[in-house]
């Protein structure tokens, strides 16, 4: 009876034992940090991600995933609850995507900060703050990926389409027309060989041409020169111009004195001509006017009191 009382009392020292060792190590394991909760909401899929997954902002570990449950207030958005340390940086500009650990799959959150509003956000068990989800690099190369694929599919449609038998002729002709091209093209250097052949003659000839252009243009500037000296020659003071003025200017200065001071006595002597011819006239048709006198001659025309004829036909 000793002996089974004493095992009781061992057993019940070793139950007591164990949950004091219990005990103690959860009490040591505690967490004694006061984690600030948040709020993730996101239509986008989470696929990896699992409670307890680490929440890192910009690579550094701050927090952890308490929960993933649906919004019953919105259809199709998903909540994901996250505990962060108190000093994180969480603003309202901060945003969440998923990263993903290697070829594993398993996903976190990850948090990071464009710094438009760098204000910090609240939060608290009594009004838990939201942050937003964005796409992630996955979700970005898939949503780019089933665009691709489409075009792809557009593109292979499109390439179809030209591959109909019809296009195939037209392709295979055009083709043969540019091998047709390509002989005629070899065929052009043998047809301007002989033509550059003749390059160098005809060079020559234009060199000569060129010098004789030259030598054109130097006689030209020597006449130039020489034209320009006897233009200023003829332009001196004392020059032939000069001097061709000057007596023409003396021949008009004859010229007008004959007008004024001979041409009068010119024509005194034809009048006096007249007169003398007028009385040899009536001399030799009247002799007996010397003895008698003359008769009075009637004036000539041109002369003073000359008076034409009357016509007896215009007085009738």
């Amino acid at each position: 009876m000793e002996n089974k009382s004493h095992a009781l009392m061992a057993g019940l020292f070793t139950l007591a034992l164990l949950a004091a060792a219990i005990l103690g190590g959860i009490w040591f394991n505690q967490d004694r940090v006061q984690w600030v909760p948040y709020q993730i909401a996101t239509k986008l899929s989470i696929p990896g991600l699992n409670p307890q997954a680490a929440v890192r902002y910009r690579g550094l570990d701050i927090g952890k995933v308490d929960g993933i449950a649906f919004d019953p207030q919105v259809i199709g958005q998903i909540l994901v609850n996250i505990s962060v340390q108190p000093d994180a940086p969480i603003t309202e500009s901060t945003f969440a995507t998923l990263g993903y650990q290697g070829v594993t799959g398993i996903a976190y959150v990850q948090l990071d900060d464009d710094g438009s509003r760098p204000v910090r956000l609240p939060s608290g068990p009594e009004k838990i703050a939201r942050i937003e989800m964005r796409p992630s690099l996955f979700d970005q190369l898939q949503t780019r990926g089933l665009a691709i694929l489409q075009q792809t599919e557009e593109v292979a449609k499109r390439i179809n389409g030209i591959l109909t038998p019809e296009n195939q002729e037209a392709i295979i002709g055009a083709v043969n027309n540019v091998s047709k091209a390509a002989v005629a093209l070899e065929a052009i250097p043998a047809k301007l060989q002989p033509t550059l052949d003749r390059l160098p003659g005809v060079t020559a000839q234009a060199q000569q041409t060129l010098g004789t252009v030259n030598r054109l243009s130097a006689n030209a500037s020597e006449l130039t020169r020489s034209l320009n000296g006897m233009v200023a020659g003829l332009q001196a003071p004392d020059g032939p111009i000069t001097r061709f003025s000057s007596s023409m200017e003396q021949l008009g200065a004859v010229a007008g004195k004959i007008e004024f001071e001979t041409l009068p006595l010119i024509n005194d002597a034809r009048a006096s001509l007249r007169t003398l011819n007028r009385t040899l006239d009536n001399l030799n048709e009247r002799p007996q006017s010397v003895l008698f006198g003359s008769s009075v001659i009637a004036p000539g025309p041109g002369e003073s009191g000359f008076a034409a004829p009357q016509v007896s036909g215009q007085a009738q």
